[in-house]
């Protein structure tokens, strides 16, 4: 599908003042580019930096993307271009991370969090939801909306619940000491803006779930924010938190883009938590749906996700992406009354923020989108054949 008509979206708002990094792929090499996205140019830095990982870990970061003159450009233009038309026989933009661990936070809102718990309780039948929603909605939402987890407060709030039988393991990292951190992709698994996402094929309740995902390097420290798509099967997960793997972990069901962001004067890790990101779908059915995610909404705060994913437990020598979470999961009916949202091949699913751009992507089965076949091996063979890796045989 052409996406093209979506080109004057995808760069922030204030781009000119933005500090953005990229990923170009560009199959003159064979292989991806680190870049900088200044004005009507994207300029190559894969000679300053090979990857996106080592780039990140610099002191001088913003000053390299800002000014280097790095190598060759391309106009932005024919990127875009290439990118949502799906030419990939041209230069085009790829997911913005490359050696980083794809970590996410889940259960970080209270709306989300009930609706884990009305998956669990219908067992991944979409028909029951409307019903359970109904019935557990007012009497949890109304205890537990305000109240800061792993307090004290939050523990008298569960000793209730256990004893009304309300309790669910997703009300315990909702509001219990330890939040869920699990590894939501591979490694260079993840698709950009422009790209097909994923849900299996035999899944009939999924959603997407619109992010803001942070870029935290390996001390630990986040240096930029960008856009995700967390896509989901609630099905899979709520039948059981065990299949949380095959409900999350497909080939391309993690979407990051369009570009990272770092911080600096200009907007700093509390800006980015005060963002509001859209989500906009719209079907070849002439279906139309759109939300918000208020991340300044979020029931902890950032530093403590992060605090929780690196420390002495637990290193990340190459840096982490993190998804914080999301408020949105979509309830109102698609087709038949009573059985709520879930994707259809052809979904053209847009997430956006004026300071991070927007992240736009078509929907498939995983079993139909592209293959996913440039892995780490792929990537240290193609950077050491281009001279990138010091000391490596060419």
């Amino acid at each position: 599908m052409n996406l093209s008509a979506h080109a004057d979206h995808v760069l922030p708002d204030d781009a000119a003042r933005a500090t953005l990094v990229a990923r170009v792929f560009d199959p003159d090499c064979g292989g991806p580019c680190v870049a900088a996205v200044r004005g009507a140019s994207v300029v190559d830095l894969t000679g300053v930096e090979p990857t996106v990982a080592g780039l990140l870990e610099r002191a001088d970061a913003g000053e390299v993307v800002r000014t280097h003159e790095g190598g060759r450009s391309w106009r932005l233009a024919d990127l875009l271009q290439a990118t949502l038309s799906g030419d990939r026989a041209r230069p085009h933009f790829l997911a913005p991370v490359d050696l980083q661990v794809i970590k996410a936070a889940g259960v970080t809102f209270v709306r989300s969090m009930l609706e884990r718990v009305i998956e669990e309780r219908a067992e991944g039948d979409l028909r029951r939801a409307e019903e359970i929603r109904a019935k557990l909605g007012d009497v949890i939402e109304g205890r537990i909306s305000q109240v800061r987890p792993g307090s004290v407060e939050a523990q008298r709030i569960k000793e209730v619940l256990v004893r009304e039988g309300l309790w669910s393991q997703y009300l315990e990292v909702g509001i219990g000491p330890d939040p869920e951190i699990f590894t939501k992709a591979p490694v260079l698994s993840a698709v950009g803006t422009g790209a097909e996402i994923g849900v299996l094929e035999r899944s009939t309740w999924n959603n997407p779930e619109p992010e803001l995902v942070l870029a935290v390097t390996s001390r630990g420290v986040p240096v930029a924010a960008t856009l995700g798509n967390d896509v989901n099967l609630r099905d899979f997960e709520g039948r059981s938190a065990l299949l949380l793997t095959e409900a999350k972990d497909n080939n391309a069901s993690c979407a990051i883009g369009p570009f990272l962001r770092l911080f600096d004067d200009e907007f700093t890790l509390d800006d980015a938590q005060d963002l509001e990101i859209g989500l906009a779908i719209a079907g070849t059915d002439g279906y139309r749906l759109d939300g918000v995610n208020p991340v300044r909404e979020i029931s902890r705060d950032v530093r403590e996700l992060i605090g929780h994913a690196h420390g002495r437990h637990h290193q990340y020598p190459d840096g982490f992406v993190l998804f914080t979470g999301t408020m949105f999961a979509p309830t109102e009916d698609r087709d038949v009354p009573g059985q709520g949202f879930t994707h259809k091949p052809g979904d053209v699913v847009r997430i956006s923020s004026p300071a991070l751009g927007s992240l736009i992507n078509v929907v498939n089965t995983a079993e139909d989108a592209p293959d996913w076949t440039f892995g780490i091996r792929a990537l240290m063979t193609n950077l050491a054949a281009r001279g990138l890796i010091p000391g490596a045989a060419t």
